[in-house]
């Protein structure tokens, strides 16, 4: 969390805790550039929330109900919290969303996310993090 914490400062995002009405777990106030938590939260919840609403602040969205939003401030909190390297170390272990999600102190719906927007997967071989030019791939992981 202390990471995430200090992430959101040099984004000049200021990180709010509180009591939310249901079934809000979090939201990002565009104006005043503070991203709220609901305080009842896991502390796994917390964090993914927090990254969700830092989504929302990179990409400057308006506080309103939109799934693209939705869906692109997830994809930046699964870049945000999974690392490539500790992802495929789990993934070694066992293919299942609820043992991945514990290896590394997220949810198993954020793990899905970064399954299918941030992995591309090629004859048996896992890639991460595209880059541009030769050596494309910064990230690759055989599968076990």
């Amino acid at each position: 969390m202390r990471e995430l914490l200090a992430h959101a400062a040099r984004m000049g995002v200021s990180v709010h805790v509180a009591h939310l009405p249901s079934p809000y777990r979090g939201w990002f106030d565009i104006e005043r550039s503070q991203a709220v938590y609901d305080f009842d939260l896991t502390p796994v919840e917390q964090v993914v929330v927090l990254a969700h609403e830092l989504g929302h602040a990179h990409h400057q969205h308006a506080c309103e109900d939109n799934p693209d939003h939705e869906r692109l401030a997830d994809i930046y909190a699964a870049r945000l919290l999974i690392h490539p390297e500790d992802y495929a170390r789990a993934e070694r272990v066992s293919h299942d969303l609820e043992h991945i999600a514990d290896e590394l102190g997220v949810t198993p719906e954020l793990i899905s996310t970064y399954q299918t927007h941030c992995l591309t997967r090629l004859r048996g071989v896992t890639y991460a993090a595209p880059k541009m030019g030769v050596g494309q791939w910064r990230f690759r992981s055989a599968h076990a």
